[in-house]
């Protein structure tokens, strides 16, 4: 998958749209996939919805987003806010 390879090794990036900005610096963001119907050969989307640290509460709803993986912070919390790729029109 993608990602950069730091000092203490691989750390895992995604880019995603933010679903939610209400919780006190925390967002979702939602990470789209293309996997291949195993079967079928059809390309499908899945979605996984992300907790990410947002420190300075910056982010809006439908902000465009790079998230880099992160040590646990909360019981769901496992990401956090790289940069904000594009902004909410």
């Amino acid at each position: 998958m993608d990602g950069k390879t730091t000092e203490r090794g691989n750390v895992k990036e995604r880019t995603g749209k933010v679903l939610s900005a209400r919780m006190d610096k925390t967002i979702v963001v939602a990470v789209d996939r293309l996997v291949q119907h195993p079967l079928y050969g059809k390309t499908v989307r899945r979605t996984k919805k992300l907790y990410a640290h947002d420190e300075q509460n910056r982010c809006h709803t439908g902000d465009v987003v790079k998230v880099i993986e992160t040590r646990p912070m909360s019981k769901l919390k496992r990401w956090r806010l790289s940069a904000i790729l594009e902004r909410a029109k």
